[in-house]
């Protein structure tokens, strides 16, 4: 246990209101009795053991594993990491981990995407306007799991990854159904998780986590050979 200076006994005791001073200014303490002095010496040991700081504030960072994946973003392997869990797997092993960047290739350019990474788009954009759903749908790219097969083995470690997970997970069950066994889906995505608070300026904006939002290197910077284009048809 640490000692305790009198300067630091005397503030907490002063701020719980249990002792006086004699005067303004002195560091010398009046306590109502013995075993309260005690009772303080005590917690304060507590508060100031090595490591009670670390067991009353510091948390572990957050994992794909304790968290509760939401159903869009389950996957039938069940693997899941975080961009933070997927960036340390990648850098431990970058031959045999393979960071597949499964979104279109307008968000691989303009959005911005892991150095590492592979375009290999799961659905592809259309330019139809859907008035019912309010949107431009996307379809399918018949070629998605025929180009991983061209970049990647079915025993890789692959971390597929879309803006926040939802087509992550879609791809990791194509994939998991081709034959590849080893597929995590990254479950914050590139973007992140769109702020929910309705008093925050942000609602609605993709600030919560993702490989963005976590410190992680990314760029603008195409390499082309990484953007594998749909074959025409």
């Amino acid at each position: 246990m640490r000692r305790i200076g009198a300067r630091r006994l005397r503030g907490l005791a002063l701020a719980a209101g249990l002792c006086t001073t004699r005067a303004p200014g002195s560091a010398t303490l009046r306590f109502a009795s013995k075993d309260l002095l005690l009772a303080i010496v005590a917690l304060v040991g507590i508060v100031s053991a090595p490591g009670a700081s670390a067991w009353a504030a510091d948390k572990p960072p957050a994992s794909a594993s304790s968290l509760d994946v939401p159903k869009e973003k389950q996957t039938t392997l069940g693997l899941y990491v975080t961009a933070k869990e997927a960036y340390g797997k990648w850098k431990a092993d970058p031959e045999k981990v393979k960071v597949i960047d499964v979104r279109t290739t307008e968000e691989f350019l303009f959005v911005g995407h892991p150095a590492m990474a592979w375009n290999i788009p799961t659905d592809l954009q259309t330019y139809e306007w859907d008035a019912g759903k309010h949107r431009f749908p996307m379809k399918p790219n018949p070629d998605f799991v025929s180009q991983v097969k061209e970049v990647a083995k079915p025993e890789d470690t692959i971390l597929v990854m879309c803006r926040s997970g939802g087509r992550g997970a879609q791809s990791a069950n194509r994939l998991a159904a081709a034959g590849f066994t080893h597929v995590y889906n990254i479950v914050d995505g590139m973007e992140g998780d769109a702020i929910d608070d309705p008093a925050s300026v942000y609602l609605g904006q993709r600030l919560k986590n993702g490989w963005k939002n976590s410190g992680l290197p990314w760029t603008y910077d195409i390499a082309p050979e990484r953007v594998l284009l749909p074959k025409a048809r």
